[in-house]
């Protein structure tokens, strides 16, 4: 997904739902440093959706040798992101919670699946499942959106 990403042309503003979501994420992978840093990839986007994945690398471990929290919150919020920005409407997080239910491992890769429970006017709400390559579930997140002023795609 990644590659088809990339290829998206954000020069005019696509009127199909899944062409319009993936130009959104193209726009925002390209001025997103923290995701690329983390050595996210964005595996697929639609219309209040999104699944991304990341690889648990041994800088981003903790001192019980596990993922840290934080890191699986980031790689959850991120998904949150590109779900509720996919309309191309400047979205931002109004609040989340997490649960951690068992812990990401080392060499492990994590997979958070975004998908939009809620959305109506300018609120939204995302529940995002962060799983291992096992497909055992390691997080529940919860976002609540809320639109701003403005669109990711100028």
């Amino acid at each position: 997904m990644t590659e088809a990403v990339n290829n998206v042309n954000t020069a005019a503003v696509p009127e199909d739902p899944q062409a319009l979501a993936e130009a959104v994420a193209k726009s925002m992978w390209a001025r997103d440093r923290a995701a690329q840093a983390m050595g996210m990839r964005i595996d697929s986007v639609g219309p209040g959706r999104a699944t991304l994945s990341m690889p648990v690398r041994e800088d981003m471990l903790n001192g019980h040798d596990i993922c840290h929290g934080g890191i699986t919150f980031a790689l959850a919020d991120t998904a949150f992101a590109y779900a509720c920005n996919a309309y191309n409407f400047n979205t931002v997080g109004a609040g989340c919670n997490i649960e951690y239910l068992a812990p990401g491992l080392p060499g492990e890769t994590l997979t958070a699946q975004a998908v939009e429970t809620h959305l109506a006017g300018r609120n939204g709400i995302y529940d995002v499942t962060v799983r291992d390559s096992k497909g055992t579930v390691l997080a529940l997140f919860r976002g609540k959106s809320r639109r701003v002023a403005g669109n990711v795609i100028r």
